[in-house]
């Protein structure tokens, strides 16, 4: 995945809290990609799909050290920050800027599937635990997305996480694919269609908001190349190889609730699934990508 070198990147979007404890004020609300603990039940994580207890208590201080709003605007100014050397080692703080940006620009020019225009939502980073509008949640729970601040919350150890723990091969799209999966919800919450994601089992309704939700990160990653910035009128990225897209196919994959269980269980369980298989998560992140319509993520239907 290549970002053109010389777009200027919006950090505004992208709030750095890993530096102290910052975040909203633990109240009502829903999350969705992510179990909380504390003011709030338990939920299987969007990209986990168990227990988070099962990883151990608190969350373990893996992002890079602590930087201010204004430091991250100075380190991430364009898109060769992201890219580094063209070999994958920009800046990861500056890669998932410029993700983010590219994800809500082409949200920004495409209605919710309820034809209702897009609103901003900002990225939060944090390390170890945070305080959200929807409770305290620690880094075990992975990425989420919180209902009531509009805030995607996510603590960059867990791309760490994803090759250690659940076997993916990871890159810069892979990240990329979590991330645009968590905007999904952004939109279904947007859309209305959040408050469908209830229960448990291959067929509840939180398997059908999440495997939605990867829908949507398939749609916007078939449009990537071709999303103009509303800064420079030019794609941010200009390059996403077979090689990308195979690689976000397979942390979709290694993030799927039976991959999980027989990982960590020794046993699948399909009546506790929440998020959905590794092939239906693989399925609709391709239907999105292939159609790069949202009329056609109707998992639900």
């Amino acid at each position: 995945m290549q970002f053109d070198d010389d777009a200027a990147l919006d950090t505004s979007e992208v709030e750095d809290g890993r530096g102290g404890a910052l975040g909203g004020i633990p109240g009502g609300g829903k999350t969705i990609g992510g179990g909380l603990v504390g003011l709030v039940v338990v939920v299987a994580s969007v990209l986990l799909g168990v227990d988070p207890g099962m990883f151990g208590s608190g969350g373990s201080d893996t992002s890079s050290s602590g930087t201010s709003a204004a430091d991250l605007a100075a380190d991430c100014r364009t898109g060769a920050d992201a890219n580094g050397n063209g070999n994958g080692n920009g800046k990861e703080e500056c890669r998932i800027v410029a993700v983010v940006d590219s994800v809500q620009a082409f949200w920004k020019q495409t209605e919710t599937a309820a034809g209702k225009p897009y609103q901003q939502a900002p990225t939060f980073l944090f390390t170890g635990s945070v305080n959200t509008g929807c409770g305290n949640a620690t880094s075990d729970v992975g990425p989420f997305y919180c209902s009531a601040d509009d805030k995607v919350y996510l603590d960059l150890g867990f791309f760490n996480d994803l090759s250690s723990k659940f076997g993916a091969q990871g890159g810069p799209f892979a990240e990329a694919y979590v991330i645009a999966h968590e905007y999904g919800h952004h939109v279904q919450d947007l859309s209305g269609t959040i408050s469908r994601g209830s229960g448990k089992g291959r067929n509840s309704g939180s398997v059908k908001l999440e495997l939605q939700a990867d829908c949507y990160a398939g749609v916007w990653a078939h449009h990537a190349t071709t999303t103009p910035d509303p800064k420079s009128g030019k794609p941010l990225i200009t390059d996403l190889t077979k090689d990308d897209i195979n690689r976000g196919l397979d942390a979709a994959a290694a993030v799927g609730d039976d991959r999980i269980q027989e990982r960590y269980q020794g046993k699948v369980t399909p009546d506790t699934w929440t998020h959905g298989s590794a092939s239906q998560r693989q399925q609709w992140f391709s239907t999105g990508y292939r159609s790069g319509r949202v009329a056609d993520c109707g998992t639900f239907g």
